[in-house]
């Protein structure tokens, strides 16, 4: 059977390299949060306060508010993009590097 490793976990969260990954991580996250919340209201706003400008017809029956409801979604996307990229060549670096010396592992 293989052993169970113990971690101790308050040895990590007072590691100072936990504690940056912790706050590069979470101001990534939270400008992404705020940049898609803001694009996400500018629907409902445009719409009530500008809605001459999102009847524009673009082509046929498409218009400006119907394409700027299905960027919406692209964005979306796009943030989801953005953030494994970033996960992938920073923040899963760190955790592997401070995960190796909390197992001990070579």
């Amino acid at each position: 059977m293989a052993q169970e490793q113990t971690v101790n976990w308050a040895a990590i969260d007072n590691d100072p390299r936990f504690q940056a990954l912790h706050k590069k991580k979470s101001g990534f996250l939270w400008g992404l949060m705020i940049f898609s919340v803001v694009y996400y209201f500018l629907l409902p706003i445009g719409a009530g306060y500008f809605p001459e400008l999102f009847k524009i017809k673009v082509w046929g029956p498409v218009n400006v508010g119907i394409l700027f409801a299905l960027s919406e979604f692209i964005v979306a996307w796009g943030i989801a993009f953005i953030y494994s990229t970033r996960a992938n060549r920073t923040f899963d670096a760190m955790t592997a590097e401070i995960a190796r010396e909390a197992y001990n592992i070579k």
